[in-house]
C-alpha cells in the first residue's frame, strides 16, 4: 500500500503536465506593455473619480444646522501613479500623494439666519492602492474577477469667507472631518465599479469563440487562468478552428508548445502548427480546399495541350471532339503545416481530376492524377489581423494506375504548375487576404510587427496602439444604468424671506 502511494506521488506531476492542455495560441504582454496601458487606465481613472457622487454632508452642533451637498469634483492630480504586475493572477494599481480638489455648496441655518453659497475644498496626501485579480470565466474569457482597494485621505481644507466665517470656522472641523470621510469613502466604491463593471465590459469585446468567414470559425476560449510574473503576463488561448457544420468538434492538440522568452517588446503572439493545421482541418470538412475550372476558365494553351495528350496519346480519339474540358482539383487529406527557424513550409495532396462535359451528355472522365503539393507561406500581422501569404514550391503529378498515362503526364508538370501559379493561387491567396483577428479588445491594434518563426511555432513581437481611447469603447459598451441615486433629505428653504449674511 505504501509503495503504491509513493508510486503514485512520483506520478502526479506527470499526470498534471499530461492533462494540461498546449495552447494554439499564447499571448504576453510585457512590462512595456504595461506603461501604456497604465497611460490610458490613468486617464480613465481620472474621469471616473472625476465622476464621483459624494452623498450630503448634515448635521447640528447647538444652535446651528449645517448642510453641504452637490459636491463636485473639479480637478485631480495624480502625478505619482505606478501599474504593476504581481506574481499568480493580479495587477496592481497605486496613486499616491494625489489631490483632489472639490466645490460644493453650503446651506446654514442659525435661528433666524439663512445663509448659502459656494465652498472650495482639496483633499490632499491622498493615496490608493488598487489589486485586481484576473480569471478565466466560465465562458473562457479574460474577466476582473475580484477588486482590493484601499483609500485614504491625509489632510482636507475648506476655505469659507463671508459674515459668518467665524461661524464656519468653529463648524469646519466637523464639516471636513465629514468630508474627508465621506470622501474617502467613495473611491473605492467607484474604482470596483469602474474595474468589475466597465473595464469587465471592455474585456467583453475580445472574441471568444467567431465565425472567420462562412465555412469555419475560431475558439479563442483560455485554456485557464493567466500566469504572471513580475515582469510578463502570459494568455493561453485554445486557438482552433471549427468548422460551422460542427461547432462541437474538438481537435487534440498533439504541437509543440509555443514558448516566449522575450521581453523586449510590448506583446508577443505565438501560434503553434496546431493553430494553422486546425484551420487546414476545418476548411477540409467544411468540403472547400477544391477548385474547379471549366470551359472559358482553363487556358486556350493549356487546353490544346490535354487535348492532344489525352485524345492522341492516351485514348487515341480525335483531338477535335467539341466538348469543353472540366478540371477539379481537390485535396485527399488536411494540408499540413511545418515551422522551422528557416521557413514555413505546407504539405499537400491532392487529386486533380480531368474530364470532358459534354453539353448533351454526361461528362466523361479522362483522368484522374495524384498531385503533390508543396507551399511556403509567409505569415504577417497587419492591425489585428492575422494574414497569410502563399506561395507554390512544388507541383508532381503522377498515376498508379497507367504506366502509359504517367509517362503522359511528365509534359503537363509545367504547365499545370504554371495554371496553379497563374489562376489557383491567386484566387487562395485572396481568401486568405481577410486574415483571422487575434484576441484584442476593442481599440486597441499592434503595430511594428515582427515575426519570428521557431521549431513547431512562430511569434510575432509588436507594439501596442490605442485606436481609441478607453473611455469610447467603454461608453460604446456600457451597461444600462440602475436606479437614479436617492434625492438629499435637507428641508426645503424656508418660505420666509431669509436675510442674507
Amino acid at each position: 500500500m505504501a509503495a503504491g502511494s509513493r508510486l503514485l506521488l512520483l506520478l502526479l506531476p506527470w499526470l498534471v503536465t499530461a492533462s494540461r492542455s498546449p495552447p494554439g495560441c499564447r499571448i504576453r504582454i510585457t512590462s512595456k506593455g504595461l506603461d501604456l496601458v497604465k497611460q490610458e487606465g490613468l486617464r480613465f481613472v481620472e474621469q471616473e473619480l472625476q465622476n464621483i457622487t459624494v452623498p450630503d454632508l448634515q448635521g447640528k452642533e447647538g444652535p446651528f444646522h449645517y448642510n453641504i451637498s452637490q459636491v463636485k469634483v473639479t480637478d485631480l492630480q495624480l502625478a505619482l501613479s505606478d501599474l504593476h504586475f504581481q506574481p499568480q493572477q493580479h495587477l496592481v494599481f497605486n496613486i499616491n500623494n494625489a489631490s483632489i480638489s472639490l466645490r460644493f455648496r453650503r446651506q446654514l441655518l442659525y435661528w433666524f439666519f439663512y445663509d448659502i453659497g459656494s465652498v472650495n475644498a482639496s483633499a490632499d496626501g491622498v493615496h490608493i492602492y488598487t489589486v485586481l485579480q484576473l480569471a478565466k470565466d466560465e465562458a473562457g474569457r479574460l474577466k476582473i474577477s475580484n477588486v482590493t482597494c484601499d483609500a485614504s485621505i491625509a489632510t482636507m481644507r475648506a476655505g469659507f469667507s463671508g459674515t459668518l466665517r467665524k461661524v464656519y470656522e468653529f463648524l469646519s472641523t466637523f464639516i471636513v472631518s465629514g468630508m474627508r470621510f465621506l470622501l474617502s469613502q467613495q473611491i473605492c466604491p467607484s474604482l470596483d465599479h469602474a474595474s468589475l463593471v466597465l473595464l469587465n465590459s471592455l474585456l467583453d469585446t475580445v472574441p471568444v469563440r467567431s465565425y472567420v468567414d462562412e465555412h469555419i470559425g475560431i475558439d479563442y476560449s483560455l485554456l485557464r487562468d493567466p500566469s504572471v510574473s513580475t515582469d510578463t503576463l502570459d494568455l493561453d488561448f485554445k486557438g482552433m478552428f471549427f468548422p460551422r457544420t460542427k461547432e462541437d468538434q474538438e481537435l487534440e492538440n498533439h504541437a509543440v508548445e509555443p514558448v516566449i522568452k522575450e521581453t523586449e517588446r510590448m506583446v508577443y503572439v505565438a501560434f503553434s502548427e496546431y493553430f494553422f493545421d486546425s484551420a487546414m482541418q476545418a476548411y477540409f470538412q467544411a468540403g472547400v480546399l477544391a477548385i474547379e475550372l471549366q470551359g472559358e476558365q482553363v487556358p486556350k494553351d493549356l487546353e490544346v495541350l490535354l487535348r492532344a495528350t489525352f485524345f492522341g496519346t492516351i485514348f487515341m480519339l480525335s483531338p477535335t471532339v467539341d466538348a469543353p474540358l472540366r478540371l477539379v482539383l481537390q485535396v485527399s487529406a488536411p494540408p499540413r503545416w511545418i515551422i522551422k527557424p528557416s521557413g514555413i513550409s505546407i504539405s499537400a495532396f491532392a487529386f486533380l481530376n480531368i474530364s470532358l462535359v459534354p453539353t448533351d451528355g454526361p461528362a466523361v472522365q479522362l483522368s484522374s492524377m495524384s498531385v503533390e503539393i508543396k507551399l511556403s507561406a509567409k505569415v504577417f500581422l497587419q492591425g489585428k489581423a492575422l494574414r497569410v501569404q502563399l506561395d507554390l514550391r512544388r507541383f508532381r503529378i503522377y498515376s498508379k494506375e497507367l504506366a502509359l498515362e504517367s509517362l503522359a503526364l511528365f509534359s503537363l508538370q509545367v504547365p499545370l504548375k504554371t495554371l496553379l501559379q497563374l489562376t489557383i493561387m491567386p484566387t487562395i491567396n485572396e481568401r486568405t487576404k481577410k486574415g483571422v483577428q487575434i484576441p484584442l479588445p476593442e481599440g486597441m491594434d499592434f503595430t511594428n510587427e515582427e515575426v519570428t518563426n521557431h521549431a513547431g511555432f512562430l511569434t510575432v513581437g509588436a507594439d501596442l496602439h490605442f485606436s481609441k481611447g478607453l473611455r469610447e469603447v467603454i461608453e460604446k459598451y456600457r451597461p444600462a444604468p440602475t436606479a437614479p441615486a436617492t434625492p438629499s433629505s435637507w428641508p426645503a428653504e424656508p418660505s420666509a424671506d431669509p436675510r442674507p449674511v
